[in-house]
């Protein structure tokens, strides 16, 4: 989804303090995003998955839990099939779901050709948060977008993760999960997530964010970190 072009993971961790709950977070920008912009790879969500891995080793984390936005949402269920045993708890941001991805032919030429056409990205960025914002907000978030992606890594993440096929290995995990939605997108709605993450999962919550599209962290960051650390703390 449109949200790729700023993901990352977050990895907290959840050790006693004082009586309390102490949330530690790690950031993980994938290969050819963010800080990691410049560094080669893949663009695979089987390597997004490596290095999740390969970061909690070095961190000395044998267990954590995940969250993943929109993209990321299909990359944190890759890390469980690989490591269930490591991982804690899920939480999908405006999440794909395990299975392919369905795309018409419109919807593939737009998703496929927004890795080298801002207005393509803003075309996805108007339709994932309702049609609703303002041209300014728009403008700003398709710059970010630009400079924190390399169309290579946007059209291979893509090419990834839209026909992978994780629904036979997850189905049935007992893991905790958390599904945020924000009310306003129109491409990753409750029903969506109810028929997909929550059919998958046993113990699968799906929460919609008010006031907010697929950016939460954007759009409604106070409500975002308010649901987050109320199901981490559980």
């Amino acid at each position: 989804m449109g949200g790729h072009a700023a993901a990352s993971h977050a990895l907290p961790t959840s050790p006693v303090l004082q009586g309390r709950v102490k949330l530690t977070y790690v950031f993980l920008d994938y290969r050819g995003y963010g800080d990691r912009r410049d560094v080669p790879g893949r663009h695979t969500l089987a390597e997004i998955a490596d290095d999740v891995l390969e970061l909690a080793d070095q961190l000395g984390w044998d267990t954590f839990s995940l969250l993943g936005h929109s993209m990321g949402g299909k990359a944190v269920q890759q890390v469980l099939v690989r490591a269930p045993e490591r991982v804690e708890k899920l939480i999908g941001l405006a999440p794909v779901p395990a299975a392919p991805y369905a795309m018409d032919d419109a919807t593939h030429a737009l998703f496929h050709g927004a890795a080298t056409d801002p207005e393509k990205r803003r075309v996805i960025l108007d339709l994932v948060t309702g049609n609703r914002v303002s041209r300014h907000w728009l403008d700003k978030m398709v710059a970010h977008s630009l400079a924190v992606s390399r169309p290579e890594a946007f059209a291979g993440y893509l090419a990834s993760w839209q026909p992978l096929d994780l629904s036979a290995a997850v189905k049935g995990n007992t893991v905790p999960v958390l599904v945020l939605v924000g009310e306003y997108d129109l491409a990753i709605t409750p029903d969506v997530m109810r028929d997909t993450w929550q059919a998958s999962y046993p113990d699968c919550r799906v929460v919609t964010v008010p006031g907010s599209g697929h950016y939460p962290p954007h759009e409604t960051p106070v409500a975002f970190v308010t649901e987050v650390e109320a199901f981490l703390r559980i």
